[in-house]
């Protein structure tokens, strides 16, 4: 995996999440609170996504084949959407089918300080692999805000990691409102309303994950400073002069795919074309580094095309010939 991938995030949440769950296992075996035991499934489910990630980005470094042609870029995408699916199933239905355990058949709380103890330590811990996964997130964030960043980052490990460990700590202060409460009042009532808001926290996240991956999986485009960057540098002035229409996929997170139509001008001859092409190539792959795959068509540029707008057929995803018959 790349820097970019925030192996060093991953890797933090992985050592931090398994700690923690072994400490929330041993205070809910003491005291039998249903809110340690949600957030003890919680940070096992965290664990096993954060191994998710890593095997994804290992996967993704595979060569292309003859039957995946564009390498293997977007498992990272696909392992990501596991995360997702993992965080719903087995994090929030759980606490959401162990809250209403808790509340349909309270039992007071015993050792009380068990569950206090472990997730004062618990709030500490994941607090440090929060600060790990901001501080890798803004070497990548520029001035983009938090959820501009979430949404717009085509590298899936990091907004994971960020929003798995924002809603740990929001479950952390929830399970210990829960926990607080019920001694306060001695209604353990209380342990599984916090445990019921755990899950509804982590099946939220679990949607917003699922969302902004399907959207990956689906295909986006460059960002708009790449787009911009890759039509500068397509023209030269000379034989190339003017972009006619350009289409950009990412076919993983450092990988682009960039397809467009070129103008050229219509004196020159086929070698000089063709060179002119190869140069415009390199300058793409100067100005964007991760565009590792480029296919450029050479076109007359043709004003009186152009006045009658795109043609919707020609476009993927369009609406195919004759379909106001159907």
């Amino acid at each position: 995996m790349s820097a970019s991938g925030g192996t060093k995030a991953i890797v933090a949440a992985l050592g931090a999440n398994l700690a923690i769950a072994v400490a929330k296992f041993v205070a809910f075996l003491f005291s039998g609170s249903s809110s340690m035991l949600a957030e003890s499934v919680h940070s096992v489910a965290d664990s096993g996504n954060q191994a998710l990630l890593l095997v994804g980005g290992k996967k993704a470094q595979r060569e292309a084949t003859p039957q995946h042609p564009f390498g293997y870029g977007r498992e990272r995408y696909i392992y990501a959407f596991l995360v997702s699916i993992v965080l719903f199933s087995v994090g929030g239905m759980f606490a959401l089918y162990e809250g209403y355990e808790k509340i349909k058949h309270p039992h007071e709380l015993e050792h009380w300080y068990w569950p206090v103890g472990v997730l004062v330590f618990a709030i500490i811990a994941e607090g440090f692999s929060f600060r790990t996964a901001i501080k890798e997130s803004n070497t990548l964030r520029g001035g983009r805000s938090w959820t501009e960043f979430v949404r717009r980052a085509k590298a899936p490990e990091l907004p994971v990691v960020l929003l798995e460990d924002l809603g740990a700590l929001v479950g952390l202060v929830l399970a210990l409102g829960g926990v607080g409460l019920a001694l306060l009042t001695g209604d353990s009532v209380w342990d599984g309303i916090g445990t019921l808001c755990i899950g509804v926290l982590l099946i939220l996240i679990a949607l917003v994950l699922a969302a902004e991956t399907k959207s990956l999986l689906l295909g986006e485009s460059a960002g708009a400073e790449e787009t911009q960057k890759i039509a500068t540098a397509l023209v030269d002035g000379d034989t190339v002069t003017r972009v006619i229409h350009m289409r950009t996929l990412h076919l993983g997170p450092e990988e682009l795919l960039v397809a467009a139509k070129i103008a050229v001008r219509h004196e020159e001859t086929a070698t000089e074309i063709a060179t002119a092409i190869n140069a415009a190539e390199a300058r793409i792959r100067e100005a964007v580094p991760i565009a590792r795959v480029i296919y450029l068509e050479p076109d007359i540029y043709s004003e009186a095309e152009a006045a009658k707008g795109p043609d919707p057929e020609a476009t993927p995803g369009g609406p195919t010939p004759h379909a106001a018959d159907h």
